[in-house]
């Protein structure tokens, strides 16, 4: 017989009894899950660390941007150029330009009648050379003028020659002595010394050389249209020079020269008209851009140059004056003298900028850098940003030009 006491209510007897046990021995935990580790979180935590930090050594760099120093100097000063070589050393370029026209003609003429123009004697030694009338004066093409006069040329040397001008008549009639400018030599000197002490050069054209019958234009008109085909020649041979100077050469105001030739007066293919044809010749004297630079900042006192490289950013302030003419093409010196306003921009040495901040800090370098007369205003730069100096190889830092591409 059973109590009450010994019945327990279903409900009642699922709560008192105790979690069965698996076959193994463990108890079953169908209700409940413990907590699992974030080792996924951890490491995509750890890889993006990681890339970050790659990343700025990646774009690490050393690097310094410099602006450099300017100075604007006025002078007035004398200048020796020798060519192609020393310390300043010039160059000859020239350009020719032809341009004609068609007009209408009024019959022919006979003419005959031999060209003639002006030179200018050089004279190299240390003691007058006086030259006869009718001493001869050879071109490289042959062909022989002569002087009606004598003269006597002054002593020089070598850089600063001695001269006078004279006039000289060709040694046959014809168009062919029709000749721009160019150079002589005196024939009569020939296997002596003084064929390279004694020389001479036409800076305008000879003309007036004619022979048989040529065409007849009016006057007026003549000169009218010569007027008219030089004004239009000039900024051609401008412009043709100018493409002529290489890089790192400069062309300063004054150191060129243009001379027009008069071409003889010749049939046009139609009927009727005349041909009239100038030809233009510019000759210039250009200088290395660093070499001038460096000779205007020598010569001025008070900007405190101490030989650092310099350039010219511009030379439209200067006017060059040459003290006995443009040289010709055998000349070995040029004497001249520049004028104006110098704008000298200082020329940044990399590798020195470089060697000069290697295994500094930033405010060590700044302070190096302030001793540098090129220097105007330095730019640090530094990543990552942690990084607080300068390595010690000067090869792995970056120095470059304010406004130059990195």
């Amino acid at each position: 017989m059973r109590t009450l006491d010994d019945i327990i209510p279903p409900s009642r007897r699922r709560e008192s009894e105790p979690l069965s046990e698996s076959s193994n021995g463990r108890k079953s935990s169908h209700g409940s899950h413990p907590p699992k580790f974030p080792f996924v979180t951890i490491i995509a935590v750890a890889l993006v660390i990681a890339t970050s930090v790659g990343v700025l050594f990646y774009f690490s760099s050393s690097k310094v941007e410099v602006t450099p120093n300017t100075v604007s100097a006025a002078i007035q000063s004398s200048f020796t150029a020798t060519k192609s070589t020393g310390n300043l050393p010039f160059e000859i370029i020239t350009a020719q330009k032809i341009a004609s026209q068609s007009v209408k003609g009024n019959g022919t003429k006979a003419v005959n009648s031999s060209a003639s123009g002006t030179i200018t004697i050089y004279n190299t030694q240390g003691k007058t050379q006086k030259l006869i009338a009718n001493t001869r004066f050879a071109t490289s093409a042959g062909l022989i003028f002569r002087i009606h006069s004598a003269v006597t040329v002054p002593s020089g040397t070598a850089s600063k020659p001695g001269s006078v001008a004279a006039k000289v008549y060709a040694d046959q009639i014809g168009a062919s002595y029709n000749v721009g400018p160019t150079s002589f030599t005196v024939p009569g000197f020939a296997g002596t010394p003084l064929v390279n002490q004694v020389y001479a050069r036409s800076t305008t054209a000879i003309t007036g050389g004619a022979s048989g019958s040529v065409p007849v234009v009016d006057t007026a008109i003549e000169a009218q249209t010569r007027s008219a085909l030089v004004a239009a020649l000039a900024p051609d041979l401008l412009a043709s020079i100018q493409g002529q100077i290489p890089p790192g050469y400069v062309l300063v105001p004054g150191s060129s020269v243009t001379t027009y030739e008069e071409s003889a007066l010749a049939p046009s293919a139609t009927t009727g008209q005349v041909d009239i044809k100038e030809q233009g010749t510019i000759t210039a004297i250009i200088f290395p851009n660093a070499a001038l630079a460096t000779a205007v900042a020598a010569s001025v006192t008070g900007i405190g140059y101490q030989g650092e490289p310099l350039t010219l950013s511009s030379v439209e302030g200067l006017q060059l004056a040459a003290t006995n003419g443009l040289p010709d093409v055998n000349a070995s010196s040029f004497a001249f003298s520049l004028s104006g306003t110098a704008p000298l921009v200082y020329s940044i040495d990399t590798a020195r900028i470089a060697a000069a901040i290697a295994g500094k800090t930033r405010s060590a370098a700044e302070v190096a850098l302030t001793n540098y007369p090129e220097v105007k205003r330095a730019v640090i730069i530094l990543r990552p940003f942690w990084r607080q100096s300068f390595p010690e190889d000067p090869a792995s830092i970056s120095v470059v030009t304010a406004g130059s591409a990195y």
